[in-house]
């Protein structure tokens, strides 16, 4: 089951500052990648063992001081039809207003989890004032300051003990996520990969605002597919379709083991796909890249070599991922795109025995050990994969503390090198042995 939490509420109740804080600021409930912006629009969290991402629909709403109560309702639908739990958010300074008694009824009706933060209480004063807002309805109510971060432990543990626990109910076979922007092809490179003989599909039982599961199993291959194109046009404003797509976009990487993010070849690689191939990142999950419609490129102004190489600049510091230029429409090297995303989900499963991890690791760190810290020598002196659903390893050193990111990185290429993990995030612990 994918986790999403969504935050919503009329404009300037702090929605975004809470979304800061949430993903950002408290460095104990963050995994961070060097070097990876956060977006301003979703990012994880992590908090008592659970692991959640956090939309910021404020984020969406262009023009905030003048924006239609429509689309902030039409806002509120979404996040009812797609997040697991939502915080409703509304401002003590200003009182209930009719938008929030509208919402908090929209809510109230819906059975999705609902816990309401009652933002900007600061001070005694307001928090007698804040005892108004029970009157809406919500058991589970936190009074909180976003910005001085008063509130949100409870906040974030009303918000976790509602998360559920349960294993996704699809197959145990590979899930494989079709991700990337509007217009890019998704849905072309799904029916080219399906089309062929219609009945070797099984659609997997979901409601309709699901992403779509179709289950592929010919040519002894067997996997789900999570198809994120079919979005629903619910409604003309250009900023709900926008944040559709992207939620939907999350629960999709949520839910699967591999994402393919297609690109379309006459594009640059947005910002959004950045945000998405990040999100992917953070999640462990395996990564491959698809460049679409590579056949309307006049092949003497740009070549594949040329193009890949801007790609890897702009995903730094992860190069290490799969790249291939496709056709959906010509059915141009889409079954080798499959192979490679079932090698990246080999990948990523993969195990080393110990004895040959430290085998070629030591004498690695042996030709080239950690640099000293105030004149302390820190030795590593045995290596173990963990038992975790992605490549994950502990260094066991006498300083643990002293080794720098540097080398962190220098140990994680060595691993590269030696050892296939292509498409695969990792993560690197150094331990007291």
């Amino acid at each position: 089951m994918a986790n999403i939490v969504a935050i919503v509420g009329r404009p300037n109740v702090g929605k975004s500052t809470l979304y800061n804080r949430l993903i950002g600021e408290r460095q104990a409930i963050v995994d961070n990648i060097s070097g990876v912006t956060r977006d301003r629009l979703y990012g994880t969290c992590d908090w008592n063992g659970k692991n959640f991402t956090v939309i910021d629909t404020g984020g969406f709403v262009r023009n905030s001081e003048d924006v239609f109560e429509s689309a902030i309702r039409e806002q509120v639908h979404i996040a009812i039809d797609e997040a697991s739990v939502i915080i409703f958010m509304v401002d003590v300074t200003t009182g209930i207003t009719d938008i929030d008694e509208n919402l908090a009824d929209m809510l109230r009706k819906s059975k999705k989890e609902v816990v309401l933060a009652v933002n900007k209480v600061d001070n005694n004063r307001r928090s007698l004032e804040a005892n108004e807002f029970w009157s809406l309805g919500f058991e589970n109510t936190v009074f909180l300051s976003s910005v001085t971060g008063s509130g949100t432990g409870e906040l974030l543990d009303m918000v976790a003990e509602k998360l559920s626990e349960e294993e996704s109910a699809l197959p145990e076979i590979p899930k494989i996520a079709v991700v990337g922007q509007p217009n890019v092809g998704k849905s072309s490179f799904i029916n080219a990969l399906l089309d062929e003989k219609r009945h070797i599909v099984t659609d997997v039982a979901g409601t309709t605002r699901d992403p779509i599961h179709s289950r592929y199993s010919k040519f002894g291959k067997d996997f789900l597919l999570i198809d994120t194109a079919g979005i629903r046009k619910k409604s003309k404003v250009h900023e709900n379709l926008e944040f559709y797509s992207v939620i939907r976009a999350v629960r999709a990487v949520e839910e699967a083991d591999i994402c393919m993010l297609l690109i379309d070849a006459r594009n640059d690689v947005g910002q959004q796909d950045l945000s998405i191939l990040n999100l992917a990142l953070k999640r462990k999950k395996g990564l491959v890249i698809l460049v679409n419609k590579w056949d309307l490129i006049e092949k003497e102004t740009n070549t594949a070599k040329e193009f890949e190489e801007k790609i890897r600049g702009k995903i730094a510091p992860f190069k290490d991922v799969p790249i291939l230029f496709i056709s959906a429409l010509e059915k141009q090297r889409i079954y080798k795109a499959m192979d490679i995303a079932l090698e990246v989900y080999e990948n990523r499963s993969r195990k080393i025995k110990t004895s040959e991890l430290n085998d070629v690791m030591l004498d690695v760190i042996q030709k080239q050990p950690p640099p000293a810290h105030r004149g302390h020598h820190i030795k590593i002196k045995y290596v173990t994969q963990l038992p975790t659903y992605f490549p994950a390893f502990a260094f066991f050193a006498n300083h643990p503390k002293h080794i720098k990111e540097s080398y962190r990185s220098f140990l994680e290429n060595q691993l590269r090198k030696h050892f296939t993990f292509t498409g695969s995030p990792m993560s690197i612990y150094f331990r007291k042995k």
